[in-house]
């Protein structure tokens, strides 16, 4: 995994813009511990920062072939086949990294090379003969990028603060958060809509999704997209291709020449990745670590509900026993959890799921020391019908985001001025443009059409979400984590799993019990979804509340004007006030403190002008 960045124009030397390059490149250091370089001519410079972990010695970047130079954040997972077909057809390779084969796949099928890739990717390509720029991002979302475009040049990078950090060199970079911008951060927030960068005239190429750039301006097209087809398999002949098509996800995404982890917190997804990885170690004759995150004191303080209802770590023990994994977990302080909240959020990129956020931030610092590769089980709910929504029927034909089904919390706790007119009427529009054009087959049924529309809901949205925060959080230590559950197949398998197969037996992901309960405990197949943990600790909801103090005690803070301090002053007296979560399952009265602490210190921190 890397960093990238570039500048192009066709209406000045962007070789003296290396400077702006450079300090776009600066930002992505973290992202790319392992080196860097820069390409530049008059009308094109590109940056890149590398995390070496396939081909040590060979790979650097910017990667030239002929009139082609690339910069490309991510990893192939099917490089030997890509490789034997180029290879076919006369190439030949100095190494064995996967950059030199997507470099060599788009010189032999330009644009057409993305329908051969399989993994997780950001890269762009400048044909210095014909003065064009490429640029595409993986089918997923896993790996992030953003762009901006003002008909003079093309500013594009791995993160938001990677486009701010040019911002003294092209003042429509300045960091601006307008009324579209505010409504986006205090409506759908954590969440964004998939094509912005939150504040004024950023934007973030979609999943699936391809931009051209040249002289006669910018063209952006989908290349990808959810496809219905009809669902031919049998019970048994589903649960054997479900079981395929993720044995073989998770094999493809073992490969690296640096150590490799998975995370295990107990619940069906990890426990199911960390058995099928161990499997594969041990046929290496090696030992697989796993590592699970927890909070100091969390079995005291511990309040089991329905959204989660029992802890995770006797069931990461059972699972680590029966695997024979290394089995580590971190235990943070929740002072600790509470002091990262800024610093998570800058990382972000703007402000995210608070104690999610910063707990994943630290924990992958842990995991960093010893590793740098792990897998995660990611979109796996997503996809296989998990969460709540799918399942409540008083929920599930709600038009309405499920995961933020109101704004009267947010009305209630903020200002006119954040969230502007009408902001049910805005929220609702919203929604409607996300689920127009689903594709589904002639005559289905109005449930299945609705299945259909909640898995492009979660898929596009509150999947990106997720992604974000665990590109962001590992990346910020240069941790490179991989998503085995968002593999090509598996999408397209689920996307069109009738829903009486999805929910096997009329359980949440009945199909993935069934088809994995030979390789895990029965406790932890057949047990209730939990999401990430959290802490309940006393001390943390002191310090978020001691922090916020001090910044609303502060005349200069950019809180005044956009929250509603009364209210504000009223949840932190009584955190449990709250009538339904901020966002999914996680963001209650606590997360809410916190989120507006990280909106403080974002704002802070990128000087965003409000206009």
């Amino acid at each position: 995994m890397c960093g990238i960045a570039g500048w192009v124009s066709y209406c000045e030397d962007v070789g003296g813009k290396i400077d702006a390059v450079r300090a776009m490149q600066e930002t992505l250091i973290a992202r790319g511990p392992d080196g860097g370089g820069v390409y530049v001519e008059q009308r094109c410079a590109l940056a890149h920062r590398r995390l070496a972990v396939v081909d040590i010695l060979g790979g650097a970047q910017p990667m030239s072939e002929g009139a082609y130079t690339l910069i490309y954040n991510g990893e192939l997972y099917n490089t030997d086949d890509v490789r034997s077909e180029l290879a076919s057809l006369g190439w030949g390779f100095h190494g064995h990294s996967d950059t030199e084969v997507l470099l060599k796949s788009y010189v032999q099928w330009g644009a057409d090379c993305l329908a051969k890739l399989r993994g997780i990717f950001a890269f762009a390509v400048w044909n210095s003969a014909e003065g064009t720029l490429f640029a595409a991002r993986d089918r997923a979302g896993v790996k992030p990028l953003f762009y901006y475009e003002d008909g003079r040049r093309l500013v594009f990078g791995s993160t938001i603060r990677s486009l701010a950090a040019a911002a003294p060199w092209c003042g429509g970079l300045r960091p601006r958060l307008d009324a579209e911008g505010r409504r986006e951060l205090f409506l759908l927030g954590p969440g964004k809509k998939p094509d912005s960068g939150i504040f004024k005239n950023y934007r973030e190429l979609r999943p699936g999704e391809c931009l051209t750039y040249s002289e006669r301006g910018l063209s952006v097209r989908r290349y990808w997209s959810l496809t219905a087809a009809p669902h031919e398999l049998g019970r048994q002949e589903t649960i054997d291709r479900l079981r395929a098509v993720t044995e073989s996800a998770v094999k493809r995404q073992l490969v690296s020449d640096v150590p490799l982890c998975c995370m295990l917190s107990g619940g069906l997804d990890s426990s199911i990745l960390s058995a099928l990885a161990a499997k594969h170690y041990r046929a290496e004759g090696r030992q697989l670590t796993t590592w699970s995150v927890d909070y100091t004191d969390n079995s005291r303080y511990f309040r089991s509900g329905a959204f989660v209802p029992s802890e995770d770590a006797p069931y990461a023990r059972q699972m680590s026993q029966l695997i024979g994994s290394d089995h580590r977990t971190v235990t943070l302080s929740n002072t600790a959890l509470a002091d990262a909240l800024v610093p998570s959020t800058l990382e972000r990129g703007w402000p995210g799921m608070a104690d999610v956020d910063s707990s994943l931030y630290l924990f992958c610092r842990e995991i960093r020391r010893g590793f740098t590769v792990g897998l995660s089980g990611e979109c796996a709910d997503e996809l296989m019908g998990g969460y709540p929504w799918y399942h409540r029927s008083e929920i599930l034909f709600e038009q309405c985001f499920p995961w933020s089904r109101t704004t009267d919390v947010r009305e209630a706790l903020l200002t006119p001025e954040a969230v502007g007119e009408n902001p049910a009427e805005w929220l609702r529009g919203t929604y409607e443009a996300a689920i127009e054009g689903t594709d589904c087959l002639p005559n289905e049924s109005a449930h299945a059409v609705r299945m259909r529309q909640m898995f492009r809901l979660n898929y596009e949205w509150f999947m990106q979400t997720l992604l974000s925060r665990k590109d962001a959080m590992s990346m910020a230590w240069g941790l490179e984590m991989r998503v085995p559950f968002a593999d090509e197949e598996i999408v397209e398998l689920a996307y069109n799993l009738p829903w009486e197969l999805k929910s096997l037996d009329g359980r949440e992901k009945g199909l993935m019990r069934k088809a994995f309960e030979d390789i895990l405990t029965p406790d932890v197949a057949w047990r209730k979804k939990s999401p990430y943990p959290k802490t309940y600790h006393p001390d943390y909801l002191r310090r978020v509340n001691e922090l916020l103090l001090e910044r609303l005690n502060d005349r200069g803070s950019p809180l005044h004007g956009l929250v509603n301090g009364a209210a504000v002053a009223e949840l932190m007296r009584t955190p449990d006030i709250l009538p339904e979560p901020w966002y999914g399952q996680l963001m209650r009265g606590p997360q809410v403190l916190a989120w507006l602490l990280t909106l403080d210190g974002w704002l802070r921190e990128y000087k965003a002008e409000l206009v």
